[in-house]
């Protein structure tokens, strides 16, 4: 699955050249035009990476920033401040709010891409490599191919992408409507129980290999993929 990036700034010009040169690296690619923009898409889909301006409409991005990290699904979200700031001090007050990284325009396009590739290797690794393992669970997404211990498993297309988006977050709870948005998209409706058909599939498809169900189903809450040592 492609890497879902939130990029609030309401600079029309640049909010299109970040989507543009985003997208062409193969990221999934949200814009938000002002500050409750971006806390309304960031709740409705959790971001992998989130690009933020610091100037924004209706909520300053240190505002945006700052309630983001109150919030236990955004909390250790990779965040970089984008700002014509440039004093030491501002640089200070975002970190200090929880930015993780911050460029200052106008800034280089395949440097800004580089140093966010760096903070997704380095908070979520495997997010942005092809082939995923998790203990002896093995998911290589260009050749569409899974693997448990020796054996080879073979998933339909949903649960194929039910599989990848579980090993990228590792004992991460997903609602079903988490995961409809993640796997399915936000503009498919599909009903809720649709997940747990498609879970249902997977968990058999993996125990079927002679494993035990890596799986778990938190009640009333939602799946989580963890792999026991």
């Amino acid at each position: 699955m492609k890497p879902y990036v939130l990029i609030a700034e309401d600079e029309d010009a640049l909010a299109t050249l970040l989507e543009y040169n985003f997208q062409k690296e193969g990221y999934d690619v949200s814009i938000a035009r002002d500050g409750d923009e971006a806390l309304l898409l960031a709740a409705e889909r959790t971001p992998d990476f989130i690009l933020l301006d610091w100037m924004m409409p209706k909520l300053s991005g240190i505002e945006v920033c700052r309630r983001l990290r109150r919030k236990s699904e955004t909390r250790s979200t990779p965040i970089i401040m984008l700002t014509a700031r440039g004093d030491e001090t501002d640089k200070i007050t975002g970190l200090d709010y929880g930015a993780d990284d911050y460029v200052t325009k106008p800034f280089s396009t395949p440097e800004l891409l580089a140093r966010v590739r760096a903070l997704l290797r380095r908070t979520q690794p495997g997010i942005l490599d092809d082939v995923i393992r998790q203990g002896d669970i093995e998911i290589d997404i260009k050749a569409f191919r899974v693997k448990r211990g020796d054996k080879e498993i073979h998933l339909g297309p949903t649960e194929f992408r039910l599989l990848d988006h579980f090993m990228r977050y590792p004992g991460r709870v997903f609602s079903r409507e988490q995961l409809l948005d993640s796997v399915w998209g936000r503009d498919v409706y599909v009903e809720a129980r649709t997940v747990d058909v498609h879970i249902g599939r997977l968990r058999k498809a993996l125990k079927n290999s002679g494993g035990p169900d890596p799986i778990r189903t938190v009640r009333s809450a939602g799946y989580a993929f963890e792999i026991s040592s």
